[in-house]
This record gives structure tokens, C-alpha cells and sequence, in this order.
């Protein structure tokens, strides 16, 4: 077994701004369009690409289940990564920070029904989990030549035990 146990917390905004946005309407609309009948969430993610373009992907993921093993991270250096449910599916994300080109602690968060994720430039994490069903999700990230995944296998990997209430 192993010491590194995460918990995962719900996500918010603000315990996740160091990694990425989250995407939600837990705020006031921007506007309200289409003769009254529909609310605008306006600029909600930074997206950030060294070069090439933005892209829209669709991945369907299989389901992913308590104790997850995380023990593999991986980042993307030339642009940001939003993920954005199609199917009702809440997923675990798992992210930690940069630690001298390797990763640092990992944290990890359970979204609610609604939320999205956008992954900041660089920033290291877990591979798509969707939590207890599959998930069809699509994918803003960047298009372009040349590699843009770095993967690091972890020597000690994390497990997550603890579902959200």
C-alpha cells in the first residue's frame, strides 16, 4: 500500500485557481441574451497556446472507481486543456504543481454536476477520470506540430479513497 492518500475536495474556484479555471455559473450572468431567454457566462477560462491553434476534441473515457490509483501524471507546455462534460458525469481531478520540472504534491477534487475544468499551461495532472460512469467530454486544447505531453510516471503512487458527500 502506500502513504500517499489524497482526499478528494469538492472543487471551487478558489482552491483550484493555482492549476486552472473552473467553469461553472456560480456567479451573475454577464448578460442575458436572445429576447430574455438565455443567460451569457462570458470569457469563463484562459485559454493559452505557445503556438498553433484551438481545437475541439471529444473523448469518451471509461468509468473510474474508489480506491483510484494514481500513478501516472502528465502536463501539456504548450497549452491549456478544458474539459467540459457532454454526458451528466462528475469526474475527479487530480492536479499538483511544477517541483524543479517534476511534479509536486498532488491534490485532488470531485466536480459537481455542471462543472468544467480548465487545466492552465503546464500545470501537471491525472488522466481524464470520469466517476463511477463513462463520460463523454469535449476537449479545448491546442493543435499544432510537436510534442506537447510530458509524462511522469510516479516511483510512489497516490491512492484516493474518499468520495464526496
Amino acid at each position: 500500500m502506500t502513504d500517499r492518500i489524497l482526499t478528494a475536495a469538492p472543487l471551487t474556484a478558489e482552491a483550484f485557481h493555482s492549476f486552472g479555471d473552473v467553469i461553472d455559473t456560480q456567479r451573475a450572468p454577464d448578460k442575458i441574451i436572445n429576447q430574455g431567454m438565455c443567460d451569457r457566462y462570458t470569457d469563463l477560462a484562459k485559454l493559452d497556446f505557445s503556438d498553433g491553434r484551438a481545437g475541439i476534441s471529444l473523448f469518451d473515457a471509461k468509468a473510474r472507481h474508489l480506491p483510484y490509483t494514481v500513478d501516472l501524471l502528465e502536463r501539456h507546455p504548450d497549452g491549456s486543456q478544458a474539459f467540459i462534460p457532454i454526458t451528466p458525469t462528475r469526474f475527479l481531478v487530480i492536479v499538483a504543481p511544477d517541483a524543479g520540472g517534476m511534479p509536486g504534491a498532488a491534490q485532488a477534487f470531485f466536480t459537481a454536476p455542471g462543472q468544467c475544468v480548465n487545466l492552465h499551461r503546464g500545470v501537471w495532472h491525472g488522466v481524464l477520470a470520469p466517476f463511477e460512469a463513462p463520460g463523454l467530454f469535449a476537449v479545448i486544447d491546442r493543435i499544432g506540430s510537436g510534442a506537447n505531453l510530458e509524462e511522469h510516471p510516479l516511483d510512489r503512487p497516490y491512492i484516493v479513497t474518499a468520495a464526496p458527500d
